[in-house]
């Protein structure tokens, strides 16, 4: 799990995430520098806590190192589990696939946030691209066999995944992990909608992560 100052909501997120699990699992969380409470929060939980530095691919890389299992799971610190994770991945487990992704359910109940999870759902269903918010898993050598994420400052779930469709189809559990809306309620749905739109035909046509980045957090 990499996290940036979410000391506001890492005490709910973490104690979701243990329940889930049922000390079945080991819980590697990956700081990138927080400037609020976030790690001193962190050491109140039976969770490994490393650091790194700041974005996604390179503490999800940084975190895998630490991670002892065959099984890697990639969350987000703001995602819920579904209640039944552990049967899902020991599923995983014997089963011949290499790699996978959760359906998502974004946490607004309101219509325009259900069509933006089915619309999430059936592109990847279709393409075999998967986002972050859909919370990656794979088997540990595969991941090492991929040479892990891209530490790209955005778009490395999608790059990732581009590749990892070459080599194996992923495995999609409609079982929905539950996400936060907020990034489409702070900005807009439709706004929201159309820069994630522009920003991943961007990247397919060749603009840099370091421009989309730009863009994005303008």
């Amino acid at each position: 799990m990499p996290v940036l100052n979410e000391a506001s909501g890492i005490d709910h997120s973490l104690q979701a995430l243990l329940k889930t699990l049922q000390a079945r699992w080991q819980v590697v969380v990956c700081d990138g520098g927080s400037e609020d409470a976030t790690v001193e929060r962190l050491a109140a939980y039976p969770v490994q806590v490393v650091t790194a530095q700041a974005g996604r691919a390179v503490q999800m890389n940084a975190g895998a190192g630490f991670a002892a299992g065959p099984l890697l799971v990639f969350l987000h610190g703001d995602t819920r589990l579904p209640n039944h994770f552990n049967q899902l991945m020991e599923a995983f487990l014997e089963s011949d696939f290499e790699w996978g992704r959760f359906d998502v359910r974004l946490d607004n109940p309101r219509w325009p946030f259900r069509m933006i999870a089915w619309f999430m759902n059936q592109r990847s269903a279709i393409t075999g691209v998967c986002t972050g918010d859909q919370t990656l898993f794979m088997r540990r050598d595969f991941f090492q066999r991929m040479g892990g994420y891209a530490e790209l400052p955005l778009m490395e779930d999608v790059e990732f995944s581009l590749r990892a469709r070459l080599q194996a189809r992923p495995l999609r559990i409609q079982a929905p992990v539950v996400t936060s809306s907020r990034r489409w309620t702070k900005n807009g749905v439709v706004r929201t909608i159309l820069l994630m739109w522009w920003l991943r035909l961007a990247y397919r046509l060749g603009v840099s992560p370091q421009r989309l980045q730009r863009w994005y957090y303008r």
